[in-house]
């Protein structure tokens, strides 16, 4: 998994290395600097990310260093830092987006000062008004003309020169081209012929172009919101004890082992496990719940989360680029600057397109003239072309939707790792669950407790006292159920554990047993009285035990593995959804038959060996379905990685968090349907922003060039297509997943 700004050591000796760019501006340009990068030598893969402005690149050190990879970018005529502190590149990019903003704000506001004069003379002469013709002077709009061309747009200069001179070409060269033709035609028609001028096209474009890019910036920025406010969660400073006493200090001093100490209402520093006091904590950072969890001494918290109610104390497990924050933020980084599939159709188009435009505008201008339109309108159409065909809106269409829904889903307690998973998501027809741990708790607990002769509660305290010395998983749940139900668990003596049947003691002067018919049958006790309820519960999938007491059976406890509480709503929300779900386990298939019947689940695949996992898997793909895997365990690893997308629930092991496509920070099922909807509300997204980008040039271009569309008209709606773009995939943020 590459890890943002850091250069991560991957198979053998490739290394990973994140450069953040500057100085792109359409697909073109992302095109161009990935091509460059993907062709030199010892480099096995490189992604360049319009929205992010960042290329990822897998290379090998010992042949191609970092500082050689921006170099190369460079000679591009883009500016490239490699990013090796994470933090130092947010705060450098940070301020990088400013002062690019500040620029951007600058170049509109003069030359929009300079245009608005030469907008009103146009509309004197179109109006023939008896007003204002001081406007019309030649020399005065020449004089209004050439600051915004040559200062406001020297910004398009400066970009074809980088273009052209590395042999590729982007929308700074369509725009320098079709400006400079009607500035330069006017310029001579004022100095040295006579005709029409058009200064006051040159000079909107221009100042529409860059209200497009001032727009487009600003919209952009929104797009990284997510990170911004994950970033904006982490605590600045931690009270920890040093030498018996408590000091505040910057939370990057904190230490693995360091005791902090934490009081209600603030932010937890880092990642520990309490040793002292218990509170009620807010992780609806990590969760999206806003329902507080209580936690006690033993408990594993969370750096970010808040601190409700009480006092207490813990010891720093995880700190830094370690902690669970940490590691959100640079999963959700990392997913937002790969590329979709989809993405890399737009970028290929792309590559092809600048060139082919101009062509299309030269022929446009060839067939004017020659038709006898004279130069003015052969040049005025040809401009028209070359503006209305920047690709702006194609390079932004897959990105920007991929950053806001990555973010959505972060900030839902769903992390994707990367854009192709986020789109292989929408496909899924197939949701496989595992049992243990996905669907239930993971853990056993006393489900009934039935008194024969004795009183229920009678039962379970001398169950307790029996098993309390018990290592047993089952024991313990019987020795829990009983603390927390308030009951005094009496001493035992002579306890003995029979290996796959019970345990025995002495409670209070008499033998207790607990266990199996067999134990009993062993011990001549006779269990006829507590078959037919015995039966019953093993019927529905637990797992029972008779409890014995003076060789008499004074009750029956059941044990099972419970279903979470929203997993039934979880697997009726994938079902809504039209996806198949099957339950995945290594249990027999009648306790497997009773736990899918709780959650209603159809389709169940019992008696799985861990290691078959992955071979029930591709067995449903070979018929043809996409199969997400759910599961929890490092048993369950192979097969998700196995499945077109595999989801890990955040509570299991890092193991199957770091084979998995999505995790489930929470640990609740309903984050699969509300996966599933993310993925296809950003896909539908996607679609819409390729179908505009695409068919905007598609209309675009023949408009102009057939002389429908003036060059003005084609620089705000080039403008506005990009602006329009970002703005369709911002709205993301809106739905409810």
């Amino acid at each position: 998994m590459p890890v943002s700004g850091d250069s991560k050591t991957q198979q053998g000796a490739t290394k990973q290395t994140s450069l953040s760019i500057t100085g792109m501006h359409c697909a073109a340009c992302a095109r161009r600097v990935e091509t460059a990068l993907s062709g030199m030598e010892g480099v096995s893969s490189a992604v360049v990310n319009l929205a992010t402005e960042r290329a990822t690149v897998t290379h090998d050190p010992k042949l191609v260093s970092a500082d050689a990879l921006a170099e190369a970018v460079s000679d591009l005529g883009y500016g490239a830092t490699e990013i090796v502190e994470v933090e130092e590149a947010r705060d450098r990019e940070a301020l990088e987006r400013e002062k690019m903003l500040r620029t951007r704000a600058f170049a509109f506001v003069l030359s929009a000062a300079l245009s608005l004069p030469l907008l009103l003379g146009m509309l004197v002469d179109l109006l023939d008004l008896h007003v204002g013709h001081f406007l019309m002077n030649p020399y005065l709009q020449f004089a209004l003309a050439t600051p915004v061309q040559l200062i406001a747009g020297s910004q398009f200069y400066l970009g074809s020169y980088r273009a052209l001179r590395s042999g590729g070409a982007n929308m700074d060269v369509l725009i320098a081209l079709g400006t400079t033709a009607a500035y330069v035609y006017s310029t001579v028609i004022t100095f040295f012929g006579e005709g029409d001028i058009y200064f006051e096209t040159s000079a909107l474009v221009i100042t529409l172009i860059l209200l497009g890019r001032l727009l487009e910036a600003i919209a952009r920025g929104r797009t990284s919101e997510a990170i911004r406010k994950l970033i904006g969660l982490q605590a600045r400073t931690a009270r920890v004890v040093r030498n018996g006493k408590e000091v505040d200090i910057p939370v990057s001093e904190v230490v693995p082992g360091d005791i902090v100490v934490v009081r209600p209402g603030e932010k937890l520093p880092v990642d520990g496990v309490i040793i002292e006091g218990a509170s009620a904590i807010d992780e609806s950072m990590l969760t999206g719940e806003s329902v507080p969890v209580d936690k006690s001494v033993g408990d594993e918290v969370v750096g970010a989360t808040i601190n409700k109610h009480g006092s207490f104390k813990y010891r720093a497990t995880k700190v830094g680029k370690d902690t669970v924050l940490a590691r959100i933020i640079r999963m959700v980084e990392e997913a937002q600057e790969t590329k979709a599939p989809v993405e890399r159709l737009a970028d290929l188009v792309s590559s092809y397109f600048v060139p082919a435009v101009v062509v299309v505008a030269v022929l446009t201008f060839i067939a004017w003239y020659v038709a006898g339109h004279g130069l003015a309108a052969a040049l005025t159409r040809f401009t028209a072309v070359l503006v209305i065909a920047c690709p702006c809106a194609l390079g932004l269409a897959t990105p920007t939707a991929i950053m806001v829904g990555t973010g959505k889903g972060a900030e839902s307690g769903i992390l994707i790792r990367n854009g192709e998973r986020l789109e292989k998501a929408h496909k899924i027809d197939t949701v496989v669950l595992d049992k243990t741990g996905t669907i239930t708790k993971g853990e056993p607990e006393v489900t009934d407790v039935i008194g024969i002769g004795l009183s229920r509660e009678e039962v379970l305290r001398l169950a307790a006292a029996a098993e309390r010395n018990s290592e047993h998983p089952l024991g313990a749940a019987i020795v829990r159920w009983a603390s927390e139900g308030g009951i005094d668990v009496p001493p035992s003596e002579d306890f003995s554990a029979v290996p796959g049947q019970g345990v025995r003691a002495n409670v209070e002067g008499k033998q207790v047993l607990v266990g199996s018919s067999r134990l009993m049958a062993d011990s001549g006790i006779d269990v006829s009285s507590a078959s037919g309820q015995l039966s019953e519960l093993e019927n529905q999938g637990k797992t029972a035990m008779i409890v014995a007491a003076g060789q008499q059976v004074v009750g029956l406890l059941a044990v099972a593995d419970t279903v979470k509480e929203t997993s039934a709503a979880a697997i009726r929300a994938l079902k809504n959804l039209g996806i198949q779900v099957y339950m995945l386990t290594g249990d027999n298939e009648r306790t497997a038959r009773a736990i899918a019947a709780q959650v209603g689940i159809d389709e169940v695949i019992a008696g799985v060996l861990p290691e078959r996992k992955a071979d029930e898997i591709q067995r449903l793909r070979s018929k043809g379905r996409n199969v997400a895997m759910v599961g929890d365990g490092i048993n369950d690893a192979p097969a998700l990685v196995e499945a077109d997308v595999g989801i890990a629930i955040g509570t299991g092991t890092d193991v199957a968090m770091e084979a998995a496509d999505i995790t489930l920070i929470s640990g609740d099922l309903r984050g699969i349907p509300a996966a599933i909807r993310l993925s296809r509300h950003t896909m539908r997204v996607v679609k819409q922003n390729l179908f505009w980008a695409f068919a905007y040039n598609t209309v675009g271009i023949p408009l102009a060039a057939l002389g429908y569309l003036s060059p003005i008209l084609a620089g705000a709606a080039m403008a506005m297509s990009s602006v329009s773009v970002v703005t369709n995939s911002l709205r993301l943020k809106g739905h409810r997943i």
